[in-house]
């Protein structure tokens, strides 16, 4: 059965089909398989609806409307200039300059294609015009967005956190310090090929014009300020802070800022209800097919094949880095999760792991996945937006790549990375 439903799933991939699709079809076929008809076809659907009736999910569509605005708006260009003001006339400054940006932004919109095109659609041809290579600065801005996924608000970590019952406040916390980290070894990397690229250097500012850049950057930094700030200090839940957000954003573009009018509020709420519509269908559909599977008791089978029970803490959380990472090469990251966190959900609670330990390195090899070869999606985002073939989009990924998975090694053996910010703000 397992075989016939996996199977099944690949062909309508190969066949190009929206992934709602395979997942939908594997749900329904795997239920006619056990139930020899759709007499209770009922039941799966109850099972879809349960898996969008979680209140936390409404900080999902909450947090694609403000990034939304936020692109749209002068937000990410305040951000961007307060990072070079500080940073330009360094050697790499303005390639560490895209990766900070990313992070910057990342941690007001939570999504990593957002981050493309807000950060790296006005830096690109900077960095080019600089003398850095077209495919270390699409590698750099495709990696760099994976740090979105990490730093909160995380839609990947809202997902992982409804599905296995974890907190989502703090996971959000968790994902602070690996970002970081990241984003200080990709700074180390840009600083090694500007040296070696004899990249030249950008004149420094003056004081008075970073004194500028900082009182410009002062509004969108109340981003971070509402999220972590609020949840940190007990003012907000995620999904409270994610409302925030909305009206924060709404009060920037529209009132101080004044770069949105009505129709344009209404055109960015249409392209919200687009992308939040295509999101909540993968999790309806992801909730049935997960329950299809362990109804057939396919996580036991698979996992008992490769005597993952017989592993400590370590073997398990190498086994769970391997499958989501390479899941995430090949589907989008939303749809990996809703899969294949309800198979490992019963090995991370028998050998005592800590849920929050594990979301944290969950999400981050979503991230990685998501901008590796072949199929990561955040690829076929920069391909869509720079317009470029898709071997120059990869030609510069490896060395990027080495830096996340070496992050990822660092977690798994030094779990405090994640979760010192953690302990010390709800233990």
């Amino acid at each position: 059965m397992a075989l016939t439903i996996f199977s099944v799933m690949v062909v309508l991939l190969l066949l190009g089909f929206p992934m709602m699709i395979p997942l939908m079809a594997a749900a329904g076929l795997g239920f006619y398989m056990m139930f020899g008809d759709f007499g209770q076809l009922e039941t799966m659907v109850s099972q879809m609806l349960a898996g969008i009736r979680p209140a936390s999910l409404i900080a999902v569509p909450m947090f694609i409307f403000a990034a939304d605005i936020m692109t749209r708006g002068h937000s990410a260009g305040r951000l961007i200039d307060l990072v070079m003001a500080f940073v330009r006339h360094r050697k790499g400054g303005l390639a560490i300059s895209t990766a900070a940006a990313c992070t910057m932004f990342g941690a007001v919109s939570g999504s990593t294609q957002a981050t493309v095109v807000a950060i790296g659609s006005p830096l690109r041809p900077r960095m080019l015009k600089a003398g850095y290579k077209d495919s270390f600065t699409l590698a750099l801005i495709v990696n760099a967005s994976d740090i979105a996924f990490l730093i909160p608000p995380s839609i990947g970590m809202i997902i992982y956190g409804v599905i296995s019952n974890t907190s989502i406040a703090e996971l959000f916390i968790a994902g602070i310090g690996p970002g970081l980290l990241i984003l200080f070894l990709f700074s180390i990397y840009c600083w090694i090929y500007a040296v070696r690229n004899n990249v030249p250097t950008e004149t420094p500012l003056p004081m008075g014009e970073r004194l500028v850049a900082v009182q410009k950057a002062l509004w969108p930094l109340g981003f971070p300020v509402i999220i972590i700030g609020g949840i940190y200090g007990g003012i907000f839940s995620p999904t409270e802070a994610a409302a925030a957000c909305v009206l924060y954003a709404l009060i920037l573009e529209m009132i101080v800022f004044r770069t949105m009018d009505l129709k344009g509020l209404v055109a960015t709420a249409r392209s919200t209800g687009l992308i939040t519509a295509v999101v909540f269908i993968l999790v309806g559909a992801g909730a049935a097919f997960s329950w299809i599977i362990s109804f057939a008791q396919v996580p036991q089978a698979v996992l008992g094949a490769i005597g993952i029970d017989q592993m400590g803490q370590i073997g398990v959380l190498v086994v769970i880095s391997i499958a989501f990472f390479v899941g995430c090469m090949f589907v989008d990251p939303i749809v990996v999760i809703l899969v294949l966190v309800p198979i490992f959900a019963p090995v991370v609670n028998a050998v005592g792991l800590d849920p929050v330990h594990v979301g944290a390195i969950i999400v981050l090899q979503v991230a990685i996945g998501s901008a590796t070869p072949p199929f990561g999606c955040d690829i076929f985002t920069a391909i869509a937006v720079f317009k470029r073939p898709y071997y120059e989009v990869i030609r510069g990924t490896p060395p990027f790549i080495f830096i996340l998975l070496l992050v990822s090694v660092l977690m798994i053996f030094f779990p405090q990375i994640a979760l010192f910010l953690r302990d010390l703000a709800f233990r």
